[in-house]
């Protein structure tokens, strides 16, 4: 019964990887695609750590947080040439 959670959450995951996929390349404005990159990375992050449930294999929880902290640091590089320049 878990193993069959799992995979459907695993596949509402991709299916969001995709419907994000579809606004990162059709976003009118930069800041619409930051948005849709920042997002994809939460679900890669989701995704990572669900299949290291999955697999039982824990460390790659660590390759997790190492993702979400790199991406979120390059959220706010972006975010802050954008309101002013590097």
């Amino acid at each position: 019964m878990a193993e069959t959670i799992l995979l459907t959450a695993v596949l509402i995951s991709l299916l969001s990887i995709a419907l994000i996929l579809i606004r990162f390349i059709k976003g009118p404005s930069i800041l619409d695609r930051v948005v849709a990159f920042d997002t994809a990375g939460i679900i890669a992050i989701s995704l990572i750590v669900l299949l290291a449930h999955m697999a039982d294999r824990f460390i790659y929880v660590d390759v997790a947080l190492v993702y979400g902290l790199l991406s979120f640091i390059g959220v706010l590089v972006v975010a802050r040439y954008h309101e002013r320049g590097l």
